[in-house]
């Protein structure tokens, strides 16, 4: 059933406690980005199970604000999805699933989410999308621009909290605009670069000589010379997860499945799907 945060106060504190039996750690998450000054219960509408007072299956609708093809497009996005381990296998997940399906269905052309299990979602009409990272070469030197963000300062969160509520996309392929919560939940535990002269926010990882690019939080694109501009260690690879087209740079594509088992699933209606691209991680859900 549909279920409000809003209309009963303990809901939050039951749904965790289900939570918590699928993803250990998940209400800590849930409290980092409330200290950012987000909220799971404030983006998200759950659909719920009960056994008597306990929660017993869970599945989340929250909206996506994506980019695609140079248009905003609103994407409905299905996360924390979960059932109690004594209560599988009879039918409470179907529940859940076919409710937030129906309240989807007059709101969103398309739903996107992420899964290392498919075959749960393939009979509900959920299909795996085939993604793409991209390469190139390059022998860059720059100097050290970039200082790591300190999310207990409150200038590095109002630094990182006025990026993300006036981003450009990272692409014009495929993008995310104006959104805070999911991309606190995934990344605020990660390392986050910020480059005051391109003032912009890099998650990046660095190994050896090849820079891992996942996401660019920005006002205005620059060139990956730029970007490589501001790390001082030499750079001879760069893998992009997300499509580069906004980097001035060739690329080269190939198929990738991000860490390995985070398979992109849709329903709907998928603009570009003719088109090679990536969902940065962080707006995965």
């Amino acid at each position: 059933m549909k279920l409000s945060f809003s209309y009963d106060p303990i809901l939050s504190d039951r749904l965790f406690e289900l939570l918590e039996t699928a993803f250990p750690g998940i209400r800590a998450g849930a409290e980092r980005i409330r200290t950012l000054g987000a909220s799971w219960e404030s983006v998200s509408t759950p659909f719920m199970e009960f056994q008597g007072e306990k929660a017993i299956a869970h599945v989340g609708v929250l909206e996506l604000p994506l980019w695609m093809n140079g248009e905003p497009v609103a994407v409905g996005g299905i996360h924390g999805v979960c059932t109690h381990p004594q209560f599988r296998r009879r039918g409470y997940f179907r529940n859940c699933m076919t409710a937030a399906l129906d309240y989807c269905a007059s709101r969103y052309d398309l739903l996107m989410l992420s899964t290392s299990q498919p075959e749960l979602y393939q009979p509900f009409g959920f299909q795996v999308v085939q993604e793409y990272a991209f390469t190139t070469s390059c022998a860059t030197q720059g100097n050290n621009k970039f200082r790591l963000l300190d999310l207990q300062t409150l200038t590095d969160q109002q630094i990182l909290h006025q990026l993300l509520e006036e981003r450009e996309p990272v692409s014009n392929v495929l993008g995310v605009v104006h959104e805070r919560a999911v991309f606190y939940f995934n990344e605020c535990d990660r390392p986050l670069y910020y480059a005051e002269d391109l003032d912009l926010i890099a998650v990046m990882e660095i190994e050896d000589t090849q820079l891992k690019l996942y996401d660019l939080v920005w006002r205005s694109p620059c060139s990956l010379l730029d970007l490589l501009d501001c790390i001082p260690k030499l750079i001879q690879n760069v893998v992009f997860y997300f499509s580069p087209d906004r980097l001035e740079v060739e690329a080269t594509s190939f198929p990738e499945v991000l860490e390995s088992d985070s398979y992109l699933m849709v329903y709907g209606t998928l603009p570009i799907e003719e088109q090679q691209w990536m969902l940065p991680h962080s707006a995965r859900c």
